[in-house]
């Protein structure tokens, strides 16, 4: 007992001589009276964060394993069909690691089952934020903050997926290298720089890892502190419900109810994690051996979240080289890459855009219903289905191998989706997303429908509606309803071609709106039904 009470008092010395030299204190309960809501989307966010623990935990344990040299050894390890083979040590550490270091292979697993998971949740996450246009002032910076991080994640995964100079990785290493040489000038330059070499080169290898251990993270790990420094600055948003408005976050403070939560929840996402990497093998490298060009078939395939970088230089039709001035400009190169970079930076930039064409400068701390913003809706739709359709051009070999098809008609019917398939799903979900504004109309208006008919005296047969209650109307009615900008002239009695460009935008963007219910219709319906629900 006595032993305790000192070891009390040394922790209360402790803690308060840290607070007298950095207030601390003052941190700690300012941030733990942070309020998070408890909606079940917003632990996309906290998926991404603890999969990054799991990321750095396990990697440096691979990290004193782990040889990143392109040397020639003789493989002499405890996998016997691959004993005796020339490889380097890069890849031979790493079936070291497999099948000689304790737990190295489950290790091995856990890294990679949590990367994917890391970028997936990200990805589900943008969604999420750009869906409910939680994205909008004062989040704009925090959404391109939150893309850097994305972008670097799918760097880190493509860095890290290449060490350990295995068949499958050394293809996507040829296919980066392909890349960099269609530049033109500057290309074969650029190759050499890189890669130290002809591919594949004396150096790719310790350069990545210097990428993937020390300089990518450094940039995510400052990336996600500015992030959730801007997370708590700004408040959170929420969707609508009993007291909730833009000034009240409704949920749970930090301290001690959410970090609580927050700790249980680590350890589930990393137990499921540990869970899948005992039971599903990734990325088996002893399978595909050390790398050499010549076995390359069908059936070759980066991680997921690059596919859609593999896609698109699929899909481009042959015969776009063009030789000018002596240089030979592959346009079956820079064009899907211009059209991915424009693809990017359009995805970054768009809260930006969104607010010009808007004009709205107002700070919006509620959740849209998706339903609500038909357009960015639809054009969220029409990204996804862009997306969706390079990524499964990467599999476009194997969809040909699987079904027994022509890799030729598999490819024409995915260049024909990449054209029609984001203006179909721009088209239909506008459509879906109006009619079921349409029909909350109806029902904040009359109420829903209960089946129940009943006979007027006077003859007439109606359907019984139930009542709404005051909460349920209000979030079937309470959102912005913007209009198309007006055109006025300026002072000097113009109109400028920049107003005249955002007029016509505006236009196209919202003048198929559903204007939400006014005070005086609900009024007016009730009194109609002599304040009845029919």
């Amino acid at each position: 007992m006595e032993t305790t009470s000192r070891g009390m008092r040394a922790t209360g010395w402790a803690a308060n001589y840290i607070d007298e030299r950095t207030a601390i204190s003052g941190l700690v309960r300012e941030l733990g009276r942070k309020i998070f809501p408890d909606h079940w989307s917003f632990m996309l966010g906290e998926v991404a964060l603890y999969s990054f623990v799991v990321i750095l935990l396990s990697g440096t344990f691979l990290t004193f394993f782990f040889d990143p040299s392109m040397t020639e050894v003789e493989y002499e390890g405890a996998y016997v069909p691959l004993k005796g083979l020339e490889m380097s040590a890069a890849m031979a550490s790493t079936l070291d690691i497999s099948f000689e270091i304790r737990g190295g292979l489950l290790m091995r697993q856990i890294h990679h089952w949590a990367a994917l998971l890391f970028i997936a949740s990200i990805g589900l996450h943008m969604l999420r934020v750009y869906f409910t246009g939680a994205f909008r002032k004062p989040r704009e910076l925090n959404w391109v903050v939150g893309f850097v991080l994305f972008i670097l994640a799918m760097a880190e995964g493509f860095t890290g997926y290449s060490l350990p100079d295995d068949l499958l990785s050394g293809n996507g290493l040829r296919i980066i290298d392909g890349m960099i040489k269609g530049l033109p000038i500057v290309g074969t330059w650029t190759s050499y720089l890189f890669f130290g070499d002809e591919f594949p080169g004396t150096d790719i290898i310790p350069r990545l890892y210097v990428l993937h251990i020390l300089l990518l993270p450094a940039i995510l790990v400052a990336a996600l502190g500015v992030h959730m420094v801007l997370l708590v600055i700004n408040k959170h948003t929420q969707f609508a419900g009993p007291g909730r408005t833009e000034q009240n976050v409704v949920g749970v403070p930090i301290m001690p109810v959410f970090a609580a939560k927050a700790g249980g929840f680590f350890f589930i996402v990393f137990g499921v994690i540990v869970l899948i990497s005992s039971f599903f093998t990734i990325n088996p490298i002893w399978n595909y051996g050390p790398y050499d060009p010549s076995p390359v078939s069908a059936g070759t395939q980066p991680d997921w979240y690059i596919g859609f970088a593999d896609g698109i230089l699929r899909l481009i039709p042959p015969g776009w080289e063009v030789v000018l001035f002596g240089y030979t400009f592959s346009f079956n190169i820079l064009v899907p890459m211009g059209v991915l970079g424009l693809f990017i930076v359009l995805v970054m930039i768009y809260p930006f855009i969104e607010a010009w064409i808007t004009g709205d400068q107002r700070e919006h701390h509620m959740a849209d219903r998706p339903r609500n913003a038909p357009m960015r809706t639809a054009i969220g739709a029409a990204g996804v289905t862009f997306y969706a359709v390079l990524w499964a051009a990467a599999s476009s070999d194997l969809m040909a191998t699987h079904f027994r098809l022509a890799v030729e008609d598999v490819t024409h019917a995915l260049q024909t989706a990449l054209i029609l398939g984001p203006i179909l799903a721009f088209i239909v979900t506008k459509r879906i997303c109006l009619n079921l504004q349409k029909r909350d109309r109806e029902i904040a208006l009359h109420g829903y429908e209960s089946g129940r008919i009943v006979r007027l005296p006077g003859g007439e047969y109606i359907e019984v509606h139930e009542p709404l209650d005051d909460y349920e109307r209000w979030r079937l009615v309470s959102y912005d309803d913007y209009k198309p900008l007006m055109l006025r002239p300026n002072s000097r009695g113009r109109i400028s071609l920049s107003d005249r460009g955002r007029a016509y935008v505006t236009k196209w963007f919202f003048e198929d709106r559903i204007a939400p219910v006014t005070r005086t219709e609900v009024e007016r319906s009730h009194s109609s039904h002599g304040g009845g629900h029919h």
